[in-house]
């Protein structure tokens, strides 16, 4: 991709950088807010646990994560190879060479380097649009647009990436909901739910699940995160997550 048509911009306040292009899928707040969402309990990450960002894009999600929880080891898959480039440059800039790793393939015709592993948490951003009009721009099509893999095949292909009791924890349109639940359906338990409301008495429009794979507890619907006051400025929560890098786990 031509140098020129690329831009270097921040996240967490700049304690993260990413390469991503002028024109095309650009990183906004959701790959963040999937970070802020990943579980940490005491004790449960140490430098072995893994984590895998399915569909990491320009790695906006993976790079707030390991700035986060810095004992982690984070892989990224990403099937557009322009993304998974400057995704290789973000390990770079972000000097996570030790821990990181991007791998460009698809989900649904894993590559050699993903294929047999196992990982602890595997966070997702899919594709939003199962209909409707596809972007003339590639990059962004085919990171908004199902393509070859519908949600639940997302959903299941994520599953046979998780270790036994480990967690998959994805942003999507609140809309959707349903058709995320039934497909975790008997597979899945100890499902958090957060849903995302741009305002304060707005309808939601993304939710954050977590949830637990070969898991038997009951489901937990958790606090709305509302994002902006009524004059459009960040709410002081969204404000911490966004920019101080807080986490979204605490109810």
């Amino acid at each position: 991709m031509n140098v020129e048509n690329i831009t270097e911009d921040t996240l967490l306040g700049g304690r993260v950088k990413l390469r991503q292009p002028k024109d095309g899928y650009r990183a906004a707040i959701d790959p963040v807010l999937l970070a802020a969402s990943v579980r940490v309990q005491s004790g449960q990450f140490q430098s072995s646990k893994r984590v895998l960002d399915v569909g990491c894009g320009t790695g906006a999600a993976m790079f707030c994560l390991a700035v986060r929880l810095p004992s982690v080891d984070v892989s990224g898959l990403e099937r557009q190879p322009d993304l998974a480039a400057l995704a290789q440059e973000g390990i770079h800039l972000n000097n996570l060479g030790a821990r990181a790793r991007v791998v460009q393939g698809d989900l649904l015709a894993l590559p050699d380097l993903i294929c047999g592993f196992q990982f602890d948490v595997v966070m997702t951003n899919p594709p939003f649009a199962a209909d409707g009009t596809v972007s003339p721009n590639a990059s962004v099509a085919g990171a908004h647009h199902e393509s070859d893999a519908d949600l639940g095949q997302w959903i299941k292909a994520c599953s046979g990436l998780l270790k036994p009791k480990g967690r998959l924890v994805m942003i999507h349109r609140a809309d959707r909901l349903s058709e995320i639940c039934a497909a975790l359906s008997s597979a899945y338990g100890d499902i958090h739910i957060r849903p995302i409301q741009p305002k304060a008495g707005q309808p939601a429009k993304r939710v954050i699940i977590d949830a637990g794979k070969d898991r038997k507890t009951g489901d937990t619907l958790l606090p709305s995160l509302i994002l902006h006051t009524a004059d459009g400025e960040f709410t002081a929560a969204a404000d911490a997550v966004l920019r101080n890098g807080a986490d979204l786990i605490s109810p």
